[in-house]
């Protein structure tokens, strides 16, 4: 009779694949939004940014984090939204 479980390996390179891709969403997600903020109200007025201003930053982050996505076909696997291999 087989386990309904899963075996440890495949709990361990699931977990393994879970934060290869949390660790690579966050990273991209900071230099994206570090990016959205630089342009949307540069970089001596960023901590006074108005209302516009940081939609602006929120558009030019969430178009950035579209752009990484569709780039990730390129580099990483064709079925995931990461650059990691194996993700």
């Amino acid at each position: 009779m087989t386990s309904p479980f899963p075996s440890a390996d495949v709990i361990v390179r699931t977990g393994k694949t879970y934060a290869k891709d949390l660790a690579e969403r966050v990273l991209w997600t900071g230099a994206v939004a570090v990016g959205g903020v630089l342009v949307a109200s540069g970089p001596a007025d960023m901590l006074h940014a108005s209302f516009w201003q940081s939609v602006g930053a929120a558009g030019i982050i969430a178009a950035g984090t579209l752009v990484k996505g569709l780039a990730a076909r390129l580099i990483g696997d064709k079925n995931s939204a990461s650059t990691a291999k194996g993700v």
